[in-house]
């Protein structure tokens, strides 16, 4: 995954980051209602409300969709669609591992729409636990670097109970234990540390390093399956040279 969070944010076209924003919008209007539908409409008591709420304003969504969407899930007010949860494993190329998260209304369009876009790549389904395996959850909290310490951080984020802080360049990647994310996060917030976003994650045990076709293939399929509709999240367990990940980002 590493390899692929650092040059996935990379913007290109206008139309295309406008497309891309709009995707977004969709998957966090989609975290904010089923937060609020599983601990309530208030973000103070309700931590994963909170994070997908904070998320959604550093992406610069309006307020007044971020209240609608709040609403809809707590059932304040009507239109809220009944998602389910459901997690595909699958594998890209050269063996790389997926793990593909969905918030569907559509159980057989989601994975009709998995299963084909994998194909299309050079993928395929995986039956559950084949890759999951070599996946642990974990929380990650994301800090810009600019104007950050790096020891400084280090130092405050594992005292507050985090197991590791990892340099990616523009932003540091503070890595917890599921349960300990939301106190990390405050201990950040009290010392005025701003942050990304701070999220459970599916990061892998072992990564496969790959040339720059794989890399191409790989990132190609995972795109396409990032815009799918239902698709909220991917994890994936590949990572490439400084070389490729510049190659790529030209791309």
């Amino acid at each position: 995954m590493s390899g692929h969070s650092k040059w996935a944010t990379t913007k290109h076209k206008k139309a295309a980051i406008d497309a891309k924003r709009g995707k977004l919008f969709a998957k966090l209007i989609k975290n904010i209602e089923i937060a609020a539908r599983q601990g309530g409409g208030d973000p103070d008591g309700n931590p994963s409300l909170y994070d997908a709420i904070y998320k959604a304003k550093k992406a610069s969504m309006p307020a007044d969709n971020i209240k609608r969407a709040v609403k809809r899930g707590s059932g304040e007010e009507a239109g809220g669609a009944n998602y389910e949860d459901i997690v595909y494993e699958g594998y890209a190329p050269a063996g790389v591992g997926l793990i593909i998260e969905c918030l569907t209304d559509n159980r057989n369009r989601a994975a009709a729409d998995v299963r084909s876009t994998l194909g299309k790549g050079g993928g395929s389904l995986a039956t559950n636990g084949a890759v999951s395996f070599n996946f642990e959850r974990k929380g990650e909290i994301v800090v810009p670097s600019e104007g950050i310490d790096f020891d400084d951080l280090f130092e405050k984020a594992a005292e507050a109970g985090a197991e590791d802080v990892i340099d990616d360049g523009e932003a540091y990647t503070i890595v917890t234990d599921p349960s300990d994310l939301t106190a990390v996060r405050k201990v950040l917030q009290d010392d005025g540390i701003d942050y990304d976003s701070a999220d459970l994650v599916m990061r892998p045990k072992n990564e496969i390093e790959l040339d720059l076709d794989d890399a191409r293939k790989v990132s190609k399929l995972i795109d396409n399956l990032d815009d799918l509709d239902d698709v909220q999240n991917i994890y994936s367990n590949w990572t490439a040279s400084d070389d490729v990940l510049a190659q790529l980002d030209e791309e």
